[in-house]
């Protein structure tokens, strides 16, 4: 029993991609805060992650396995977290009201409360704006295809 305790609390502090992340509106995205440290974003993701050559910040991208698209991306600003989205559609990710990635559109604005659309190059993105963190809705073809999270009016397009 001891062994299996020891056990979880080590994977427990070495962290994971989690996965089916959840959207926590304005608060987290697959476990992860705005503010957070780099230090702190890998202890909860894990060590597992690619980062970005091209990006204007330095951006993380946590994902399942070596090549594979679906995962987390955490941008950092002054050493932390300034905003986060889903790449691509991660299976199984969620808002604790019950919207999962693959809805379509009308399910985000009866579940999300009040959105105002952005138009992005190919996608919308639904936004919500509250307490200083606007919240993302990747809309593609009618489909919620991504969540976000970051900084209140910041800009929710990816190129």
């Amino acid at each position: 029993m001891r062994a299996a305790l020891a056990l979880v609390a080590v994977v427990a502090s070495t962290g994971s991609l989690p996965k089916a992340g959840m959207l926590v509106p304005g608060h987290s995205l697959g476990g992860v805060r705005l503010g957070e440290t780099a230090a702190q974003t890998r202890e909860a993701l894990g060590s597992f992650y690619g980062r970005c050559d091209g990006c204007a910040s330095t951006t993380f991208y946590f994902t399942y396995g070596k090549w594979t698209r679906t995962g987390l991306a955490v941008e950092l600003q002054g050493g932390r977290v300034a905003a986060l989205y889903t790449l691509w559609q991660p299976p199984g990710w969620h808002t604790a009201a019950g919207l999962r990635l693959g809805a379509v559109e009308g399910q985000v604005t009866s579940l999300a409360g009040p959105v105002v659309p952005v138009v992005c190059a190919g996608y919308t993105v639904l936004v919500r704006d509250a307490h200083g963190t606007r919240t993302a809705y990747y809309v593609v073809d009618g489909k919620l295809w991504g969540f976000g999270l970051m900084r209140a009016r910041a800009n929710p397009c990816h190129t």
